[in-house]
């Protein structure tokens, strides 16, 4: 999507983002160069697409699974930040993303081929009910053929018709997914959870493998059926500047620790440490974070 993001009471900075982008990103920079990262949405026929797309490849992000769809253009969002704390206003009627599932055939070719696959919440409240249904087939059949697949809930309930929907949609979701990560304080509310360990026994009820609980500045609790519970601390922030990408980086530090042979706390403590970096800076990418001779 095209990112406004505020830098000042008047003035807004236009970049291209998105959660699954954003995670897609991060994940290029964290894994060897002999992985490849993909990603799979539809765009349009325009300028603006046109120089997305572009934007894609100089990060290093393959784009053949990106579908064209004519008369459609990218969505657009627009950020409001106050004491690091984001909302959001969104422009997405347009968005050829909405017609990423439509076919069935393109949407199997691509999510075959993946040794992992990664989406979220968002990416199912954009979709029309036939097509959030298309698209968990799909994920499902990758997994069932040997990918890892991790669901993000990254809860927005003004892009759901309804609360109930917004339930079963993640609830589709998560029993598609080897890795669910959800926030209490989103999924808590939502779903009346008393408890990250309710969340945890919800989603592993679902179909999940494992469950990750990001609680805020509180500890991360987690489950995997492999391995039990655990509790992990979170990495000490001295100032939030924008809170944008945290969980969207977090499931890209997770992801590409699994990919490369961390254990499941190794590769959330990695995954705390890199969120934890993206928020001191703002925009949802950050760059400089790469640049200082070490890598998160």
């Amino acid at each position: 999507m095209v990112e406004l993001a505020q830098i000042a009471p008047d003035t807004y900075r236009r970049g291209f983002a998105g959660d699954t982008f954003n995670t897609a990103w991060y994940a290029r920079r964290l894994l060897p160069q002999t992985w490849t990262v993909g990603y799979l949405s539809g765009i349009g026929e325009d300028a603006v697409s046109d120089e997305m797309c572009g934007f894609f490849r100089e990060a290093g992000i393959q784009t053949d699974a990106l579908r064209l769809v004519p008369a459609r253009t990218v969505g657009l969002y627009m950020i409001s930040t106050e004491a690091g704390e984001r909302s959001f206003s969104y422009w997405r009627s347009e968005s050829a993303a909405r017609l990423l599932a439509e076919d069935e055939r393109f949407l199997a070719q691509h999510l075959a081929q993946a040794g992992m696959v990664h989406f979220s919440g968002i990416t199912l409240a954009i979709l029309s009910p036939q097509h959030r249904s298309s698209l968990c087939y799909a994920i499902g059949q990758a997994r069932a053929q040997g990918a890892m697949v991790s669901f993000d809930t990254n809860l927005r309930p003004r892009l759901w018709e309804d609360a109930d929907t917004m339930r079963a949609g993640l609830m589709l979701g998560a029993s598609v997914a080897d890795v669910v990560l959800p926030s209490f304080d989103e999924d808590g509310a939502l779903f009346g959870d008393a408890t990250p360990k309710d969340t945890i026994e919800r989603y592993c009820k679902a179909g999940a493998k494992t469950v990750l609980v990001k609680n805020g500045a509180d500890p991360l609790t987690g489950f995997s059926k492999a391995g039990g519970a655990f509790e992990l601390a979170t990495s000490t922030v001295d100032k939030v500047i924008d809170s944008t990408a945290a969980g969207d980086s977090f499931a890209a530090g997770l992801m590409a620790g699994l990919a490369t042979g961390k254990s499941l706390q190794d590769a959330a403590k990695a995954a705390t440490i890199l969120a934890a970096r993206v928020i001191q800076a703002p925009g949802a990418l950050v760059p400089e974070i790469f640049q200082q001779g070490e890598q998160p």
